[in-house]
């Protein structure tokens, strides 16, 4: 079989089983386990695979930049953000991340509603203008480009100061062993610090984002309450958090 071939059977695996497990595929292949490693290495640099121990997990295209994510399935973001919005109760204090997705969420909230929004994101605070019984907190911290959030020491010590209902988290990656997981070390620590600082941890979860892995894991999904999902996301996708005791919101 040629590299070629070979790498695409790997795609092909990798896209019906979910994970490639590199033992098993140099006996089915006949080829040395150090040859496949060498066929992920060159394929994760392509950004067509996460590599793990042991094998590899499918990676996230939610792992581009904020311009390029705007554009990636908005009409599941809307639908999700929509379905989102009606989770937030009058009175409550809430944790909302940045990224496309949370931005459809504070797009829906009602206009009447009366609430605390605490952000590390400016682009969710401006949407928020318009909204004028939500008070709107700014966590500090240095601006992470990528995602347009706050980042670093200032972030963490200011996440630390509140007690919040709900945290509606914004993720690269879920997976079923992997958990939570985001594409930049700084953005996941301050992920897994709001996580902790609210009593609930609601993940918003477009379809490209549900059974792949990016490098650095925020938390286990032990640590979410729930997901929000499309409805028309297969069952087969959504039945493994469902067995982790994870609650589903489907759009």
């Amino acid at each position: 079989m040629l590299t070629q071939q070979r790498k695409q059977h790997l795609l092909d695996t990798l896209h019906r089983d979910g994970r490639l497990i590199a033992k098993e595929l140099s006996q089915a292949l006949e080829v040395s386990e150090d040859t496949i490693r060498r066929d992920l290495r060159e394929m994760a640099k392509e950004g067509l695979l996460l590599r793990v121990h042991g094998g590899a997990l499918p990676a996230s295209p939610a792992m581009a930049d904020f311009s390029v994510r705007e554009h990636l399935v908005p009409e599941e973001k809307i639908a999700i953000g929509r379905a989102a919005a009606q989770l937030v109760q009058p009175g409550q204090v809430v944790f909302i991340d940045g990224g496309t997705t949370c931005l459809q969420l504070v797009h829906h909230l009602p206009a009447d509603l009366s609430a605390t929004v605490v952000t590390h994101s400016p682009s969710i605070a401006m949407a928020l203008v318009d909204h004028p019984q939500i008070e709107v907190i700014m966590l500090g911290g240095r601006l992470f480009r990528h995602s347009l959030v706050g980042v670093g020491a200032a972030t963490l010590e200011a996440i630390g100061r509140v007690n919040a209902d709900l945290y509606f988290m914004g993720v690269c990656s879920v997976h079923p062993s992997a958990g939570l997981s985001t594409g930049d070390y700084e953005e996941a620590v301050v992920k897994r610090a709001l996580c902790h600082a609210a009593a609930e941890t609601i993940v918003l979860a477009t379809s490209e984002k549900l059974n792949t892995a990016s490098p650095y894991q925020v938390v286990e999904l032990a640590h979410a309450s729930a997901i929000v999902a499309l409805a028309s996301t297969p069952q087969a996708l959504l039945q493994p958090y469902e067995a982790q005791g994870l609650t589903l919101y489907l759009a």
